[in-house]
């Protein structure tokens, strides 16, 4: 909703093109680049033919590392061309369906895959495995896109194939999930929805 609110505002002041940018500057400003740290650090451990446990090792380390840097790039430049390119009669309720979604899928990291680490950012979210009522913040997420219309409900359907696709990765790659690959998993959710409300066949 903070989203929504500063986008709204921004544009009566600038162009949408200029608009996105500072969008996601404010996106990054009221999460403290957290999720982002996390792509970057997931990035450079997973990416490359490293073992599990080197690639853990990795993940821990403060310091970034090429594919830490392009996977930041190359996610926020998504971000900008979805943001530019959003539907205006639709922006303001995808501002805030599509940032819920993105946190949304960390639940189901955290219910399906085992935690990978003792310690760590996202350990103490292990503790007590996810019931089906902590779910219950996506009833009104969910029903107000699906409210939207067709492009709500194509919306659900990208987020489940995303969703999908990123476990059965981390499920391939690592057989567990840290704090850093829920960030990680956040933020390609969150650039591969703006990007997919944006697409001109969809307008």
């Amino acid at each position: 909703m903070l989203l929504a609110i500063f986008d709204k505002t921004a544009l009566l002041f600038w162009p949408v093109s200029a608009v996105a940018g500072l969008d996601i500057v404010f996106l990054t400003a009221i999460t403290g680049a957290f999720h982002l740290d996390g792509l970057a650090d997931a990035a450079d451990g997973m990416l490359g033919h490293r073992p599990r446990e080197k690639a853990l090792e990795i993940m821990k380390d403060s310091r970034i590392g090429v594919m830490g840097v392009m996977a930041i790039i190359c996610c926020l430049l998504i971000k900008w061309c979805g943001l530019m390119n959003l539907d205006r009669h639709l922006r303001f309720l995808m501002l805030v369906l599509i940032p819920a979604y993105a946190r949304s899928g960390m639940l189901f990291g955290m219910r399906l895959l085992p935690y990978g680490r003792t310690g760590g950012t996202g350990y103490a979210f292990f503790q007590n495995p996810l019931q089906a009522k902590d779910f219950v913040w996506m009833i009104p997420v969910v029903a107000a896109s699906i409210l939207s219309g067709w492009r709500g409900i194509g919306l659900n359907l990208i987020f489940v194939l995303i969703l999908i696709s990123i476990l059965a990765y981390y499920r391939r790659r690592m057989g567990c999930i840290t704090g850093d690959m829920l960030g990680a998993m956040t933020e390609i959710m969150e650039a591969a929805l703006f990007l997919f409300l944006s697409a001109g066949w969809i307008q």
